[in-house]
């Protein structure tokens, strides 16, 4: 087992102190539900775009984004810049006013008011199934890579899981989603700073500096974007990056309760952009960051012989290995370990505490409820991951393929429903559930009888929903004008001319 030295326990557990001491000072003050998942809607704008990069970026994305360009390029960069250049004008002239405008703390409020109360639960059982296998892949994946770091045993890494599944779970039920926000900024910080400090430390250790890394990475292709062949198998071209932005991240930034929630704890819509907007630069500048690191990395082993003979499935462990092996500045496994313990944190607090808020919002009339049972609740769920975290090993080999396969599958058929209630003003809630049928039933056959990767399982669920959804509705009554109200492109755009932006 490697040992942190004690500069790197200083830095790994000041950190852990911090992060416990804001989810103590935020318990002040709650009295109701609205506190406590909502902030009573007086959360800082920055501050909530800035916890919207932290739950997007993963512990996956720590170690995956340096791979992506270390072995195969900027290709996949593309997909993150879907999220300032298609997902944010979305957010921002659509889905966000309907939100706001609607007063919902749930976003699954949305499902009841334009079909009914079923397609309501349903959604929330959707979101459920994928938030706890969502958070219990990501903390397994972390507690891997930190036992490759750590050269942890199986025994360790298990304590390990339980150790930050039940950190995470302290400092959200104490603290709600005021401490789930202000700990993602610290987080951010120390996922970025840490970063930075790597990125100018690698480079330091190239000879020639930067140039030499335009010059290397230009020569082998690792600065390329647009791979513009026709293979959907191959992760590294433009199709595939395609699909990532539009059938992983579009579906995780609109209909996720776990990004919905932090655009209704705000004052008002100006905020809630100016949170969008910030939240579009910092993705933008930090995964570039992270990409840099990647190439810079090529760089200095194409110098020393050549980058690590590593299986595919170990290519993760590129960043880990340079930082333990090529730097010996004291605190830098601590600052390491720290980043990717403050990812997999972010992953797991904003997904209980949202789990919680749908128990709350959409089963339990939760506006009457105390906070003590939200707490409660809160706990129960943060248990739940842990356990998930634990089974995973037995259910894939492959985490990443799994977490993939896990948001494409109840995100894209989430994403299906609300584009179809958006779009279609004829579609109806008999509609609405034939078509998630028919996504559940496609991709169950795309899984059994094709080959197809995973990346594209987004769009075997999203689309059939939409359409089957579409056809299907006019075999059925057609909703009621008040099933429409507000709730469809037509009516949510001439809102949105009309409407103040403070209101």
């Amino acid at each position: 087992m490697n040992t942190l030295s004690w500069i790197d326990w200083t830095i790994f557990g000041g950190y852990l102190a911090l992060v416990f001491a804001l989810g103590l000072w935020f318990m002040r003050g709650q009295q109701t539900s609205e506190d406590y998942f909502l902030g009573g809607r007086k959360m800082s704008w920055w501050a909530v775009g800035v916890s919207l990069f932290a739950t997007a970026f993963s512990s996956i994305s720590f170690v995956a984004y340096p791979r992506e360009a270390a072995y195969q390029g900027f290709h996949f960069f593309v997909a993150i810049l879907f999220i300032p250049l298609v997902i944010t004008p979305l957010l921002w002239w659509l889905f966000v006013p309907m939100y706001v405008r609607l007063g919902v703390t749930s976003v699954y409020e949305y499902l009841e008011l334009r079909f009914n109360r079923p397609i309501r639960r349903l959604g929330t059982i959707l979101f459920a199934c994928y938030a706890i296998g969502w958070m219990g892949s990501m903390l397994y994946a972390v507690g891997l890579i930190v036992q490759t770091v750590l050269g942890l045993t199986e025994i360790q890494l298990v304590w390990t899981l339980v150790a930050v599944g039940l950190f995470a779970m302290l400092y959200t039920v104490l603290g709600g989603i005021q401490a789930v926000i202000w700990t993602d900024v610290l987080q951010t910080i120390t996922l970025g700073g840490g970063m930075l400090v790597v990125f100018f430390l690698a480079l330091g250790q190239v000879d020639g500096g930067w140039a030499t890394v335009v010059r290397l990475g230009t020569e082998h292709g690792r600065f390329e974007m647009f791979n513009m062949e026709l293979d959907l198998a191959d992760r590294s071209t433009f199709y595939s990056a395609c699909a990532f932005g539009l059938f992983m991240y579009l579906p995780g930034y609109t209909t996720s309760q776990v990004t919905a929630q932090r655009y209704v704890c705000m004052p008002s819509l100006a905020h809630a952009r100016r949170a969008l907007a910030i939240h579009a630069v910092t993705i933008t500048l930090v995964c570039l960051l992270f990409f840099l690191v990647g190439t810079t990395l090529f760089a200095y082993y194409e110098q020393h012989g050549g980058m690590p003979d590593l299986p595919a499935n170990k290519q993760d462990q590129i960043l880990p290995l340079f930082v333990t092996t090529a730097l010996g500045q004291g605190g830098l496994v601590g600052l390491l370990v720290a980043g990717l313990f403050a990812a997999a944190m972010s992953t797991v607090d904003s997904g209980i505490n949202s789990l919680t808020a749908v128990v709350v919002y959409d089963w339990l009339s939760g506006r009457e409820l105390r906070v003590a049972y939200s707490r409660l609740l809160c706990g129960l769920f943060g248990i739940s991951v842990i356990g998930a975290a634990l089974v995973v090993p037995y259910l894939a080999s492959n985490v990443i393929g799994m977490i993939t396969t896990i948001a494409s599958t109840f995100l894209g058929l989430l994403l299906g429903v609300y584009l179809l209630g958006l779009l279609v003003p004829r579609a109806n809630g008999a509609g609405a559930l034939l078509g998630l049928l028919a996504g559940a039933g496609t991709l169950g056959a795309v899984i059994l009888w094709t080959d197809v990767p995973h990346w594209w399982y987004g769009a075997f669920t999203c689309l059939p929903a939409f359409f089957v959804g579409w056809l299907a509705s006019y075999a059925f009554d057609p909703p009621r004008p008040e099933q429409m109200r507000g709730v469809v492109y037509r009516s949510c755009f001439i809102d949105q001319l009309t409407a103040s932006p403070d209101a």
